[in-house]
């Protein structure tokens, strides 16, 4: 049977608007696993959070245990041509991606507002035009109280951007001149790097971080090759 995937939507080039459902989208294409994706099912997230997928009834919330499913249930290794020590260090890098310049991009987006109505104010076009200032004011409310609560959001804008040009800095230096994190090949770790550099140079947000990734070639190289080798496309 085809997975579901039940993700968000296309944005600024961006194959879906939250990096953790391109992630899922590439672990899927690099593992040669048809999905089909579901826009309607965020109501029903188990875990209140895309992506999530449904395979033969299985439901399994979160990109990294989707990932781990993909590996158990069909007997995909990612990181087949990596040694122990690459995969301690592609673990760190994915870690740094969700759990700290996840939430730089989060504040540029929605914190900033010429990026919110660049963005995110889209996504309440399907709101009804009296009801949407105050849904645009209430999520953004609650975000602002996730980032706060995260730490981030206690920061000054120009503290977030120097934080987040480290996090750029440091991929770019861990990719080099190489096609892809760790050689030739892509690997697990790959999905989620292309997603956060993707979400970074998309124009959906302008900031200093996307001005330090633009000015690094391997970045938006490394962003176009991931893109053509499996959305057939590159910006």
């Amino acid at each position: 049977m085809t997975i579901t995937l039940y993700c968000f939507r296309p944005a600024a080039g961006l194959p879906d608007a939250s990096p953790f459902v391109t992630k899922a989208m590439v672990l899927l294409k690099i593992a040669g696993l048809d999905y089909v994706e579901d826009r309607s099912g965020f109501s029903k997230a188990p875990k209140g959070k895309q992506p999530y997928i449904d395979d033969a009834g299985e439901i399994i919330a979160d990109s990294t245990f989707i990932r781990f499913h993909i590996e158990n249930k069909y007997g995909v290794d990612f990181d087949a041509q990596l040694s122990a020590t690459q995969k301690a260090i592609g673990w760190c890098v994915e870690k740094m991606c969700e759990e700290h310049l996840y939430w730089v991009i989060v504040h540029a987006r929605w914190m900033d507002d010429a990026n919110f109505n660049r963005g995110p104010a889209r996504f309440f076009e399907s709101v009804p035009a009296l009801a949407r200032p105050l849904a645009k004011w209430f999520i953004r409310r609650k975000i602002a109280k996730s980032i706060w609560a995260q730490g981030m959001g206690r920061h000054r804008p120009s503290e977030i951007d120097a934080l987040g040009v480290r996090d750029i800095e440091a991929l770019a230096t861990l990719i080099g001149d190489k096609p892809y994190l760790f050689g030739d090949a892509p690997c697990g770790a790959d999905a989620t790097v292309f997603a956060f550099v993707a979400s970074v140079l998309s124009p959906m947000s302008e900031s200093a971080v996307r001005d330090a990734a633009l000015a690094e070639p391997n970045l938006v190289a490394y962003r176009d090759r991931m893109m053509s080798a499996y959305f057939s496309t590159a910006p």
